[in-house]
């Protein structure tokens, strides 16, 4: 298996290997809840925007296939889950999936999660600043226009 920090995305639970050994784990909890109710934490993203929408309605989990397009580069896992909406959610886009409740789920109501991801994006303090704002903007808008952005501005105080 390749390391998965050159592929681009985050192993789940901080080791070089991807999948881990924590992910095939969570794959047979998930295979295990065939038929039950869960609620969904999915990772939604573009080229400039990334987000995370915790899902408040209960689905019935009708499955979990193989996905035969893997592609870690791309963040697509090599499984997807069935839902009862006629939703199929590939794992690399969920950041969590848990029984029982939607928010704040305990330790054991919870068959799969990407940690790594979930401390990045949820749980960690925003440094949000004008001269962050500034950066990221000329960043982005260098990038959409074909040149190299300016240096990026020291953080305000």
């Amino acid at each position: 298996m390749q390391d998965s920090k050159d592929q681009g995305i985050m192993p789940l639970a901080g080791s070089s290997l991807w999948p881990s050994a924590e992910y095939a784990q969570q794959l047979a909890r998930l295979r295990d809840s065939v038929g039950e109710t869960v609620y969904l934490a999915r990772l939604n993203h573009s080229d400039i925007h990334l987000s995370v929408t915790l899902e408040n309605r209960p689905l019935i989990l009708l499955d979990v296939i193989d996905f035969a397009a893997h592609d870690p580069a791309r963040g697509l896992y090599p499984h997807m889950l069935i839902l009862d909406d006629g939703r199929g959610v590939n794992l690399g886009q969920v950041l969590r999936v848990c029984r029982d409740r939607a928010f704040a789920p305990e330790a054991a109501q919870i068959l799969f999660q990407q940690r790594a991801l979930m401390e990045q994006l949820l749980y960690r303090p925003r440094q949000l600043s004008q001269s962050s704002i500034t950066s990221t903007s000329r960043q982005l808008l260098a990038a959409l226009l074909g040149k190299t952005a300016t240096a990026p501005l020291p953080d305000d105080q």
